[in-house]
């Protein structure tokens, strides 16, 4: 009896230390845990701050007044993403002022983004852009400095068209995911501007194309980035570009500032979130009748 008290307290103290290490052990892992959480904590913040930062910069560098352009009228939005961004837009006159340009662009990240538009910045500087020089020819310039410079799986999407107010046609190239509509005046369903090359990504080697399209009196030009058709419903099913395109057809017929609205208004109802995931730009443009009589004498 007495031998088994002895076994039973033994027993009782090998428990004890056991439980003595296993509470020292529990000890420093909450240490250590608590450690972890304050550098995530930390990060997050670091990481939420640098994409505040990103966000502001990105609107800031968005366009707040656009060009006077005879005989044409505009309406913009860009909305920054909660999560993700990578837009810029551009509406701009060219020397030759019977000319302007319309530049949109999406990429799936800020680095991107930011890469892309210093290549943007460089050419403006040079004022390559802005002399006449092809639609096309301008997206091949982005590329070659661009292209060399994308890491990991990151892409660019690029719209550019170039309008000619003497004969009322745009030369556009579009590479990428930019939604393009063209909405002609008297009639129903769209003309869709289609892509004329795949998006930018380390793996490009397309020489980019452009096409040409007629513009006539209150005829309309409906451009959007990815973030738009990228929105989800609460089933996770994304908008598309269907999307754009039935809210463009219930849109009212007067009034760009209209239609970009009902545009915006389709999409937030759809995703059911004030503020978008991922960045969106949109751009719509009608051709007035006025100045196309003038110039036509």
């Amino acid at each position: 009896m007495a031998k088994e008290q002895d076994e039973l307290k033994e027993r009782i103290s090998e428990l004890e230390h056991e439980l003595a290490v296993k509470e020292a052990e529990l000890h420093r892992y909450r240490l250590e845990l608590t450690k972890a959480n304050g550098a995530l904590e930390k990060m997050i913040g670091q990481v939420s701050q640098e994409l505040k930062l990103a966000q502001t910069l990105q609107k800031f560098l968005s366009p707040t007044e656009l060009p006077n352009v005879q005989g044409f009228e505009f309406s913009t939005k860009f909305l920054p993403g909660t999560r993700s961004g990578g837009d810029y837009f551009d509406i701009f006159e060219h020397e030759d002022k019977l000319k302007f340009g319309i530049l949109i662009s999406s990429a799936s990240g800020y680095s991107l983004s930011s890469l892309l538009l210093s290549m943007i910045i460089k050419i403006s500087s040079q004022i390559e852009a802005r002399r006449g020089l092809e639609a096309h020819k301008v997206v091949a310039l982005l590329a070659k400095e661009v292209v060399p410079n994308i890491q990991n799986e990151d892409k660019a999407s690029v719209f550019y068209g170039i309008v000619d107010r003497r004969s009322f046609e745009m030369q556009y190239c579009s590479i990428g995911n930019i939604d393009g509509f063209m909405q002609v005046y008297g009639r129903e369903g769209l003309v869709e501007l289609l892509p004329t090359g795949p998006s930018l990504s380390k793996d490009f080697n397309t020489e980019p194309q452009s096409r040409v399209i007629q513009l006539n009196p209150r005829d309309r030009l409906i451009l959007a980035t990815e973030g738009l058709k990228m929105s989800q419903n609460s089933l996770g099913v994304n908008w598309g570009g269907h999307g754009i395109s039935e809210a463009i057809s219930r849109a009212p017929k007067q009034g760009v500032h209209e239609l970009r609205n009902e545009i915006l208004f389709a999409n937030e109802k759809y995703s059911g979130k004030p503020d978008p995931v991922r960045d969106q730009t949109l751009i719509v443009t009608e051709v007035k009748d006025r100045v196309i009589k003038l110039a036509s004498r």
